[in-house]
C-alpha cells in the first residue's frame, strides 16, 4: 500500500504521516515513511541544494533536480518495499512537482506529466491526501521557521500552488482525497484512518 500526503508548507502532512504510521505498526504493519525530496542519502544531499537560501536556480533546473531525487527514491527504496509488501508513506510525491514547478513556476504542465512518469517507472499512489490549508494558517503555522528558498517565493506563487492542488484534486477524485487541515490534529487523523481502514479491507478482499 502507497500513500502520499500534499499539500502547502504548514498543512501538518509530517504530524499526520506520523500518527498513521503509528497506527499502522499498532495493527502489525511494517511501514516506511518518507520525504520528497529526500528519503535517502544522494536525495537528502539533492534536497539540500534545492532548499538552499542562497542558491539562485532556475525554474527548469529546479524542476530536475526534484525528478532526479524522485527517480533516486523511487528505485531504491519505494518499488523494493512496496514489492516486499510494507506500507509506503511519503510526505510530498509528483503531484507536489505539477502543482510547485507546474502551477506556481508556469512550466509545461505536459511536460512535467511526463517527467513523472519517467521518474517514477510509472507508480502512483493507491490514495493520495491533500490536506488543505489557506495561506494564512500555512503563514502562522509556520512563523518560528526560517524560511527556505521555495518558501521565499512570495504570496503569488502559494497562491498558485494552492490553486494546482485544488486543480489535481478535482482532476484525480478517485486518488485524491482532500482533508481540511485547518480542523484538530485528532479530527484530520480520525478522518484518514477511516478512509485508510476501507482501503485495507478492499485489498484483503
Amino acid at each position: 500500500m502507497f500513500i502520499s500526503f500534499e499539500g502547502i508548507d504548514g498543512s501538518g502532512k509530517s504530524t499526520q504521516i506520523k500518527l498513521l504510521q503509528e497506527k499502522l505498526e499498532s495493527f502489525g504493519k511494517t511501514v516506511v515513511s518518507l520525504r520528497e525530496p529526500g528519503g535517502t542519502e544522494l536525495s537528502e544531499k539533492i534536497r539540500e541544494l534545492l532548499l538552499h537560501k542562497d542558491y539562485d536556480l532556475n525554474s527548469e533546473t529546479e524542476l530536475l533536480l526534484f525528478e532526479s531525487a524522485r527517480a533516486y527514491l523511487t528505485n531504491t527504496i519505494i518499488i523494493p518495499s512496496l514489492q516486499s509488501g510494507k506500507v509506503v508513506l511519503t510526505d510530498r510525491f509528483f503531484d507536489s512537482t505539477i502543482a510547485y514547478q507546474g502551477y506556481g513556476r508556469g512550466l509545461d504542465l505536459d511536460f512535467i506529466d511526463k517527467c513523472n512518469l519517467f521518474a517514477t517507472q510509472g507508480i502512483e499512489p493507491d490514495i493520495t491526501f491533500y490536506l488543505k490549508i489557506n495561506m494564512n494558517t500555512s503563514n502562522e503555522r509556520r512563523i518560528m521557521n526560517t524560511k527556505d528558498r521555495i518558501e521565499k517565493s512570495g504570496l503569488e506563487f502559494y497562491q498558485k500552488v494552492i490553486s494546482g492542488f485544488d486543480n489535481i484534486a478535482i482532476n484525480n477524485p478517485k486518488r485524491v482525497v482532500t482533508i481540511n487541515a485547518e480542523n484538530s490534529i485528532s479530527t484530520i487523523h480520525d478522518e484518514i484512518m477511516e478512509i485508510v481502514n476501507k482501503m485495507m479491507v478492499l485489498k484483503q478482499n
